[in-house]
């Protein structure tokens, strides 16, 4: 096993499989991949208590300071308050070291018997929610086409009454919002921090607005907006993941987004079924991507580690020789692994290339700016 890392900390729970929004973009069930279809609705106590007993070898045999458990969905509150107590309570019961919860959840269904569970587990709490009412109402919707605004909007006001449980707000960015604006309206519900994603896509199906060709840079354009917007307030207002990640990166720090650096992505889920998976953006590469044939009944988290999904090379030997090349490759790290995705393999620059490259040098033009202003300061306090 020479080589393979030692240990994972970020594990993502598929405690419900279905979800009662449909999402147009939606990697889960609007993608190629349709492997939801063949697995369980619901993750089974059976199952809950099985990944339990893995973590709990993997932590005494690895030494392990212990893990993130991220529940996950599908809509994971269609399990109900009970069925995430119990989850949580059978966890934190068999594994010998500490537990910090994670719920990533459309807020729909947030009330006050959620509440009591999450404080019960000091469980952290994320809400996917694109901006104000017209953009999140465009994507984020039912099946019969009703919006999920307002529900959103209630369950966050419930959540933001507990501080210590609000993990802030993730967006999917698209180019028809208007990027102040829509960054604007998140901040409505003072997120502790934001997460801004790209719509996943690959070189085979790109992105919307974003074509094979390559010309133009609309991604880049909107979130330089924001990121204007941000860095230029007077006070810090949310932390902003992708922002912070890559100034991080280009002062010589490590980052913590997976869509930019060289860091290796350990994220091990596991579906309602107790099979293992690679993180779950490689369902949007084909159907079964993120699939690996191990589950938590036959495997343990040697084989999961072992495997070529988590086993793979890390810093600038795992980028495509045009990635290698590129003057802020340390920085992009070649962007989110799925974007590079062709058929026949990753060994390609993000279908996002341009706007990553146009995005890290505004950034860095900025940060190189502010430094030479503070560089008089800096040496007369050092004098």
């Amino acid at each position: 096993m020479t080589g393979v890392p030692p240990s994972t900390r970020q594990v993502l729970i598929k405690i419900h499989g279905r979800c009662n929004l449909k999402c147009t973009y939606c990697y889960i069930y609007e993608h190629v991949d349709q492997s939801w279809r063949r697995k369980s609705a619901v993750m089974s106590d059976a199952v809950v208590a099985q990944v339990a007993k893995r973590l709990a070898e993997h932590a005494i045999e690895r030494r392990s300071s212990g893990f993130e458990i991220v529940f996950h969905g599908g809509e994971p509150l269609l399990a109900g308050p009970d069925g995430i107590d119990r989850a949580a309570s059978i966890l934190r019961d068999a594994v010998p070291v500490p537990l910090s919860f994670t719920v990533q959840t459309n807020g729909t269904l947030i009330n006050p018997a959620f509440l009591d569970v999450f404080r019960r587990y000091g469980m952290r709490v994320g809400v996917s929610l694109d901006g104000g009412q017209e953009a999140t109402d465009r994507h984020r919707r039912y099946a019969d086409g009703r919006g999920s605004f307002d529900l959103v909007a209630r369950g966050l006001d419930l959540l933001r009454t507990e501080p210590r449980l609000y993990a802030g707000v993730l967006a999917t960015i698209d180019t028809a919002n208007e990027p102040v604006q829509a960054y604007e309206d998140l901040l409505r519900f003072s997120p502790p921090r934001m997460d801004l994603l790209l719509p996943h896509g690959t070189w085979d199906r790109p992105p919307p607005g974003r074509g094979a060709d390559q010309i133009g840079t609309p991604y880049a354009e909107w979130l330089i907006a924001v990121f204007d917007r941000w860095y230029d307030a007077p006070v810090r207002e949310t932390s902003v993941r992708l922002f912070e990640s890559i100034c991080d990166l280009l002062l010589g720090g490590p980052g913590e987004s997976e869509a930019v650096g060289l860091g290796r992505d350990m994220t091990v889920t596991i579906e309602t079924d107790g099979s293992i998976g690679h993180n779950d953006f490689f369902k949007v590469t084909a159907d079964g991507g993120a699939e690996t044939g191990l589950n938590v009944f036959d495997h343990d988290f040697n084989d999961v580690l072992a495997h070529p999904a988590w086993n793979v090379p890390s810093g600038l030997e795992s980028l495509c020789a045009t990635c290698r090349s590129c003057p802020v490759a340390r920085v992009c790290g070649g962007g989110l692994r799925a974007h590079r995705f062709r058929a026949g393999g990753l060994d390609n620059p993000s279908v996002y290339c341009p706007d990553l490259l146009a995005l890290i040098q505004h950034i860095e033009r900025r940060l190189t700016a502010d430094l030479r202003r503070l560089r008089p300061a800096l040496a007369e306090a050092v004098a």
